[in-house]
């Protein structure tokens, strides 16, 4: 029984590559961007690693990601499960704002602390801890038991809503996933024990 569970951030976003905070802001990829989804899927392929199905978020970026991926892998008819749950940090009133200029307005400590404490939330926005009280949930009732019982799951998503599930999976305190930096279309690969603890972990940046 594989217990396979792979997890994405989508390829670089218009946004990413501007320095702006993107949050729930619908943004579609660069072409570095859907490089990188390209990539991700021939080196699934190139595992030989198969899926019975995707999860995905309600963001575009994050969806193309999953199509290109799968498309690379030769995929055509996998089973895609979309939800909001599993949507970016929502970074409130920073949101389309350049980053350099966040400081500006905010100094640098303060936006230093909202983008890397786990529980302190921007104004009007998520703060980690948030995030994951929204991802996590989802995660334990759709997706964990869909591995546990054997399924292929590839899940599709955000820097942020991502950290909340490798915290989960990989035992780490808010202070530790804070500093844990996801690359953009790079998998990670976890097959997991029948408990959901973690049995073997693989990751494609190394």
């Amino acid at each position: 029984m594989d217990r396979l569970l792979v997890l994405v951030r989508h390829g670089q976003s218009e946004w990413n590559l501007k320095n702006l905070f993107t949050g729930w802001t619908d943004v579609g990829l660069t072409e570095q961007g859907i490089a990188e989804a390209r990539q991700a899927g021939r080196s699934l392929k190139d595992l030989q690693l198969e899926f019975d199905v995707a999860y995905t978020s309600v963001l575009i970026r994050a969806q193309k990601t999953l199509d290109l991926m799968l498309e690379e892998m030769g995929v055509a008819d996998l089973p895609i499960e979309r939800d909001q749950a599993l949507n970016e940090r929502d970074y409130g009133d920073l949101t389309g704002l350049n980053k350099d200029d966040a400081r500006v307005k905010w100094g640098e400590e303060q936006v230093h602390i909202w983008r890397r404490s786990f529980d302190v939330a921007p104004p009007g926005g998520e703060s980690l801890k948030m995030t994951a009280e929204r991802v996590l949930p989802y995660f334990t009732a759709h997706i964990l038991p869909r591995v546990i019982a054997g399924e292929r799951v590839l899940v599709s998503a955000h820097g942020n809503s991502l950290r909340a599930l490798i915290m989960h999976l990989e035992g780490l305190s808010g202070e530790e996933i804070v500093k844990r930096e996801l690359a953009t279309g790079v998998p990670i690969i976890y097959r997991l024990n029948e408990d959901g603890s973690v049995a073997e972990k693989q990751d494609l940046t190394a």
